[in-house]
């Protein structure tokens, strides 16, 4: 019996590797708001610090940005495990089990990712995963209306806690457990984002990544309260029956539904992340209080984010199809090596902006330091290139994959070759 291996270069799919470079490029943008521990309510004054700017540019990050692109890294998600379960179908091979052992490793660099940074995705995604082979087996028609509704649930759930509270318990669990572990930690009391942002600019390294065991339990705190397991899993379900059905291969045939994405994105999506802006701009505090203003944050959400990545992700399909896409290619190393580059983007932020690197935490606004992601990001793209010109994966993804396929992978190329 063939064995299963990694999927050969001129097997993938580049558009994904595009998908994926872009996802990381708007990942960088959103995390940085963690990474600068920028906070609107702190007293404006530095270089790097514009207050009418940079309320402008928080508007667009929520408009635009955040919560987009984080569901399109779990729609790519999704759709790579479809894929390599359907190519080791196609070859009488059952790749779940490889798939399974791909999680598990994928969870322990989660974990040590965690230590680096404490919002971390990559665990989290392994831990849902898991969740989703065991629902490998519905139908594609079945896979998109519980991916719909999951979406959707979040409303329902956050109506459910303002009626009973004790809905929330769990979140207020982790928050709890992280805030006593955190004040052992550092020996200071740490009663908000305040207290920790103070604490991490006078703090060593070692200091630092001890207190990220307490964010994890602040991370995941904040996931149950805002309902993201729900959110991810239904993006996961929709992009593994895209993967399956095969749906990008087929994309002549699916034009008019990528329109009709895109015009829900425009007619829908818009307006709705445009409302959830307005909300995050003048009643953010509503959200965490569990009034009616806040339920109508969580209907704007739910109604705008996974709508307006979709259409992000349709409208780069037809380019990709078209003149544009050989611009795009460009991206397509970066997103080949997505799991380097978004360890790569986790280093740089920590070190600029914590008090054991550079120290500017506080002290770089959303104005500037968007400007600071899309250089690096620049920086990524031209590293990604040069190194897979040597290379066959990134860093991380050659560890991730021979581990996964218990066999060393072959690392260099033959001969250097242009990506």
């Amino acid at each position: 019996m063939p064995a299963l291996a990694p999927v050969a270069s001129q097997e993938r799919e580049q558009f994904m590797d595009v998908l994926r470079g872009f996802a990381i490029l708007g990942i960088f943008i959103a995390n940085l708001a963690g990474f600068s521990w920028y906070s609107p309510e702190a007293p404006a004054s530095g270089p790097w610090l514009s207050p009418a700017l940079d309320h402008t540019m928080s508007f667009l990050h929520q408009m635009l940005i955040e919560g987009k692109f984080y569901s399109i890294f779990s729609l790519l998600f999704g759709w790579g495990i479809a894929l390599q379960i359907k190519r080791g179908e196609a070859r009488g091979i059952n790749a779940v089990p490889v798939v399974r052992r791909r999680l598990g490793w994928m969870l322990l660099l989660g974990a040590l990712h965690l230590m680096v940074w404490s919002g971390d995705i990559v665990f989290f995604y392994a831990m849902l995963g898991f969740v989703l082979l065991a629902m490998r087996k519905l139908s594609d028609r079945t896979m998109l209306v519980t991916g719909a509704v999951l979406i959707l649930l979040p409303i329902a759930l956050y109506a459910a806690k303002m009626v009973w509270p004790v809905l929330g318990l769990p979140a207020g669990f982790m928050y709890e457990t992280g805030g006593m572990m955190a004040q052992k930690i550092s020996g200071h009391p740490m009663y908000g984002e305040a207290d920790i942002a103070a604490y991490l600019a006078t703090a060593g390294w070692w200091d630092a990544l001890k207190l990220n065991v307490a964010g994890f339990f602040f991370r995941y705190g904040y996931l149950f309260f805002v309902s993201r397991i729900p959110k991810v899993l239904g993006v996961f379900l929709i992009g593994y029956a895209l993967g399956r059905s095969g749906f990008y291969t087929r994309i002549n045939e699916y034009k008019k539904t990528l329109y009709i994405i895109i015009t829900i994105g425009l007619v829908v999506g818009l307006p709705a992340n445009y409302m959830l802006a307005d909300y995050m701009s003048n009643h953010s505090a509503d959200y965490w209080m569990m009034n009616k203003t806040g339920l109508y944050q969580t209907i704007a959400y739910a109604l705008g984010v996974v709508p307006l990545a979709l259409a992000y992700v349709a409208v780069l399909m037809l380019l990709f199809r078209k003149q544009a896409g050989k611009f795009l290619s460009i991206l397509a190393p970066v997103g080949k090596m997505a799991f380097s580059n978004y360890l790569f983007q986790s280093i740089v932020g920590s070190v600029v902006f914590l008090g054991a690197g550079f120290g500017y935490i506080g002290q770089v606004g959303p104005f500037y330091y968007t400007i600071f992601g899309i250089l690096v990001f620049a920086v990524q793209i031209l590293l990604s290139h040069l190194w897979l010109r040597y290379f066959n994966y990134g860093p991380v993804e050659y560890l991730w994959r021979s581990a996964t396929y218990k066999k060393w992978q072959q690392m260099r190329k033959t001969s250097p070759m242009a990506q």
